[in-house]
């Protein structure tokens, strides 16, 4: 996640109900009514929906925290399709309502841990990405895979030349090593607090990756591409300096503008002390062995 200064920074087992929440945080939504609760979860405390849903980077509808939950709001993700190419036995055009139905759901309590040193805890709901990619059928050339954003100016308006932090080369871009995508604790998320995924925070279906910064989570995904050479990413193009293309959470290696060893958790009046790989180290450490991690 990067700040506006930055700009240049199922499967039957999914209900539908209609639900109005009587939190602070007034809204409506279509709630999950069948998920598994994965083992992969954290037990640490939640950071409260109101804080998930109204502190957000997503700079195509806006560079402030605010601007996402206040200019997302008339965003229409029906109909969203999402189309597979590259290096796959065949392309395809994904319908988000047939992924709905077919991949069982999953609550995925994550931390998430933002490049500007401040995290939250999330209750995600999704599916690991490695399930997707499986029933895509990768050839033996695919080494990355690369996701982009939805591009349309008219729909998101921070993506306009006129509106301010525009410096970002539109649509926005990501990428992971294969064996990135395919591991279990990397998933699509289209659900947060058991509910869709608010417009704000990447609906319908966004990208999350505990272990890296939040940048490298893509919101609102409309393509994936398998690729035998490593893609060029959004803030990699914009600041190669500042934001690398693995972007590990990292507490030894500083932000050339700021330290990474503490964090602010949303909620919380104290720093504290940010954890190697976002305390995921146990289960990604491997995948990085031999590397020069800063």
């Amino acid at each position: 996640f990067l700040q506006g200064g930055a700009a240049l920074a199922l499967g039957g087992g999914l209900g539908l109900t209609a639900m109005i929440a009587t939190d602070k945080a007034s809204h409506a939504a279509a709630k999950f009514t069948s998920m598994v609760k994965s083992h992969f979860s954290s037990d640490e405390k939640q950071t409260p929906y109101k804080d998930v849903t109204t502190y957000n980077n997503f700079y195509e509808f806006g560079t402030g925290k605010e601007d996402p939950a206040r200019l997302a709001k008339e965003f229409q993700t029906r109909p969203w399709t999402i189309a597979v190419s590259g290096e796959v036995e065949k392309t395809v055009t994904l319908d988000i309502d047939d992924i709905l139905k077919k991949y069982p759901m999953e609550e995925r309590i994550y931390r998430l841990r933002c490049v500007e040193a401040w995290s939250m805890v999330v209750p995600w709901v999704g599916f690991p990405l490695a399930s997707l990619i499986k029933d895509m059928n990768p050839t033996s050339k695919a080494k990355f895979v690369k996701f982009t954003t939805l591009h349309d100016p008219e729909r998101m308006p921070g993506q306009k030349s006129t509106f301010f932090g525009s410096g970002v080369d539109w649509p926005y871009v990501e990428g992971l090593r294969m064996d990135e995508a395919m591991h279990p604790l990397t998933i699509l998320a289209v659900g947060l607090y058991g509910e869709h995924l608010p417009n704000q925070n990447g609906a319908p279906i966004r990208l999350v990756v505990p272990w890296k910064y939040g940048f490298k989570s893509i919101k609102s995904i409309a393509a994936i591409e398998f690729t035998e050479k490593q893609p060029k990413t959004t803030w990699e193009i914009a600041a190669a300096s500042e934001y690398g293309f693995y972007a590990n959470v990292n507490p030894d290696v500083d932000h050339p503008r700021w330290s990474q060893a503490r964090e602010r958790r949303l909620g919380e009046l104290r720093k504290r002390p940010t954890l190697m790989f976002n305390g995921y180290q146990e289960q990604v450490a491997g995948m990085y062995k031999g590397m020069d991690l800063r």
